[in-house]
């Protein structure tokens, strides 16, 4: 199993880098206010691809820190229920 994985990544590797090396050619970007941006298409590609990665871990790590603070309470009253209470004087 571990070989079909390797041997899918390097497919994947191998069509990337043969993607990058077909799209080299020069696109402006232009944005507000007459910025231009001049770069190699694979460039521009990877860099939207990795923001688009950048949000996407910004998107889910409230929800991971709210799943963690949960798990820790839900822990903590386990724990606390499963220590035996000391008898209260009087009953």
């Amino acid at each position: 199993m571990r070989i079909v994985t390797w041997a899918l990544r390097l497919i994947v590797f191998l069509l990337l880098v043969a993607f990058a090396a077909k799209n080299v050619e020069p696109v402006t970007l232009r944005f507000y206010f007459d910025l231009a941006l001049q770069a190699p298409l694979v460039v521009v590609l990877f860099g939207c691809f990795a923001v688009g990665v950048l949000f996407g871990i910004l998107a889910l790590v409230g929800t991971l820190l709210r799943q963690r603070r949960q798990i820790a309470l839900l822990k903590k009253q386990t724990s606390s229920a499963d220590v035996p209470q000391p008898p209260v004087a009087g009953l």
